[in-house]
C-alpha cells in the first residue's frame, strides 16, 4: 500500500473513532474515486480536471456532466497507469526542460512566457496547476515513445513502396511557381505574322536578359489571361502543368525564363519563379576542420582564450592546422583526426559555428569564435554543391510513415495496459 493510500485510510479511521463534535459544522472531506494499481485518484483531482476542461472549452457543446465525469475519469485512469510506468522507468522532466516546453507553447501562441502566464490567469487557470499537468504530459509522451515507438520500424522497402504508389507520387511531386507571357498570333496567321510574333518573343527574351522586369513586361506585352497580374500562374504540380510546358519547366532553374514555346495560340515565355518538393535540392557543403579548446581544471577562461588566440596566429602564419588540431583540440571526435569534420551541410552545426563556416573563404582560417562548447577556430578546405533532395525526401517519407504507424499502434497499446491494470472505480 502506498503512503498516500495509507494516510487516507488512517484519516478515515480516526474520523470514525473520534467522531465529529456536535458543535462542529460538517465539512466535506475528499474521497477516493478510483484506485489504479499503486495509485489513487481523488475526487478533488477529478473536479479540478473537469473545471479546467470546461474552462478551456467555454461555449462549446459538451456532454452532460455525468457522461463528462466518466470520460474524464477514464482519461485520468489511463494517464495514471502511464505515469506509474514513468516512475518505474525513472523518467523525469527537469524544471529547465519544462520551462523550454512552456516557452515553445507560448511562442506557438504568439506570446512570451510572461504573457502566456497572464493569459492563463485571466482564464482562471492556476499556472502552477497547468505547469504540472504539462510536466505529466511530457512524461507520458516519453513513455509512449519508448513503449510504442520501439515497435514501429520503417524499412527502406516501406519507403520505396510508398514513393512508387500513386499517393506517394502525388505527395512527393515537385511544385513550380510560374509566370507567363504570351505573344499571340492571329487565327489565320500568315507566315509573316508568325515570324513577326517569334521575333517579338525573342526581343522580349533579350530585354529580360538585360535586366527588364518580367512582371512589367507581362503587363505591357502579354496577351495571356493573367497579363494584368504580371503573368503570374501561381503554383502548379508537375502533373498539372499545361502540356506545352511539361517538357520545359522541369529543366529550368529558379529565376530562369524559357526560350519561346510555340503553340496554336502563339509563342509563350515561361519563368520559373520558385520550386518546392520533388527530389532535387541543391545545397552547398563545406569540407571543414576545426580546433576546439575549452576551460578545465588546469586552464581557466582567460588562459583558454589566450590559447585559442595563439593557435589562430600560428595557423595564420602557416603552421600545419592538422598538427595543431591533433595536439591541442579538445574535441574527442575530431581532434585525433586533425580536426576533420568531413563535408558539413548548412544547419548541421550550432549557429555560431554554422555562420562562421559559411562566411569564410575556402583555404583560410577563421578568427576565434565562441560557442556553447568552447572556443573554436576552423578551416574550410573546399566547397561543393550537392543534391540532397532524394535524401531529404526519404527522411520526410520515413517520418510520415512512422507517425502514421505510431498513431495506429498507440490506441492498441493503451487498451492493452488498461486491461492489464488493476482499476477500482468508486461510486461517482
Amino acid at each position: 500500500m502506498t503512503t498516500k493510500r495509507l494516510f487516507l485510510c488512517l484519516s478515515l479511521l480516526l474520523t470514525t473513532l473520534v467522531g465529529t463534535p456536535s458543535w462542529a459544522k460538517p465539512q466535506p472531506i475528499d474521497r477516493v474515486v478510483a484506485v489504479v494499481d499503486e495509485g489513487i485518484i481523488m475526487a478533488s483531482e477529478l473536479q479540478q480536471r473537469l473545471a479546467m476542461l470546461k474552462q478551456q472549452n467555454a461555449g462549446a457543446q459538451l456532454p452532460p456532466d455525468e457522461v463528462l465525469r466518466k470520460q474524464v475519469l477514464e482519461r485520468m485512469v489511463v494517464e495514471s497507469i502511464q505515469l506509474q510506468m514513468a516512475d518505474r522507468a525513472g523518467i523525469r522532466i527537469s524544471d529547465a526542460q519544462l520551462n523550454d516546453a512552456l516557452q515553445r507553447i507560448a511562442a506557438q501562441n504568439g506570446m512570451s512566457l510572461a504573457q502566456f502566464r497572464q493569459a492563463m490567469a485571466a482564464e482562471g487557470t492556476p499556472f502552477s496547476l497547468a505547469r504540472e499537468q504539462i510536466r505529466d504530459e511530457m512524461r507520458v509522451s516519453r513513455v509512449q515513445r519508448f513503449q510504442v515507438g520501439e515497435r514501429v520500424q520503417i524499412s527502406e522497402q516501406d519507403i520505396d513502396y510508398f514513393l512508387a504508389s500513386e499517393l506517394g507520387k502525388m505527395t512527393s511531386a515537385a511544385e513550380y511557381e510560374l509566370s507567363h507571357i504570351l505573344v499571340s498570333v492571329p487565327e489565320a496567321a500568315s507566315p509573316a505574322d508568325i515570324q513577326a510574333a517569334e521575333e517579338k518573343a525573342q526581343n522580349l527574351i533579350s530585354q529580360l536578359n538585360q535586366g527588364a522586369d518580367f512582371r512589367q513586361l507581362a503587363i505591357a506585352e502579354s496577351a495571356g489571361r493573367n497579363a494584368l497580374n504580371g503573368g503570374e500562374l501561381g503554383w502548379r504540380k508537375e502533373a498539372q502543368l499545361p502540356g506545352i510546358f511539361a517538357q520545359v519547366v522541369p529543366k529550368l532553374s529558379i529565376g530562369e525564363v524559357s526560350q519561346p514555346v510555340r503553340s496554336s495560340s502563339g509563342f509563350h515565355l515561361v519563368k520559373l519563379t520558385d520550386k518546392r518538393g520533388g527530389s532535387t535540392r541543391i545545397i552547398t557543403q563545406s569540407k571543414t576542420r576545426h580546433i576546439l579548446v575549452k576551460a578545465n581544471e588546469l586552464r581557466d577562461a582567460e588562459e583558454t582564450k589566450a590559447l585559442i588566440n595563439d593557435l589562430y596566429q600560428r595557423a595564420k602564419a602557416g603552421a600545419d592546422f592538422i598538427a595543431l588540431a591533433k595536439e591541442y583540440s579538445d574535441d574527442p571526435g575530431s581532434g585525433a583526426n586533425g580536426g576533420d569534420l568531413g563535408w558539413v551541410s548548412p544547419g548541421d552545426m550550432v549557429p555560431a559555428f554554422d555562420q562562421t563556416m559559411q562566411e569564410i573563404t575556402p583555404g583560410t582560417v577563421s578568427a576565434p569564435f565562441r560557442s556553447q562548447f568552447g572556443w573554436h577556430i576552423l578551416l574550410v578546405e573546399e566547397r561543393r554543391d550537392t543534391d540532397v533532395g532524394e535524401q531529404l525526401q526519404r527522411q520526410q517519407v520515413r517520418q510520415m510513415l512512422y507517425s502514421r504507424r505510431f498513431e495506429e499502434e498507440l490506441p492498441i497499446w493503451l487498451r492493452k495496459i488498461r486491461a492489464e491494470a488493476y482499476v477500482d472505480i468508486k461510486a461517482l
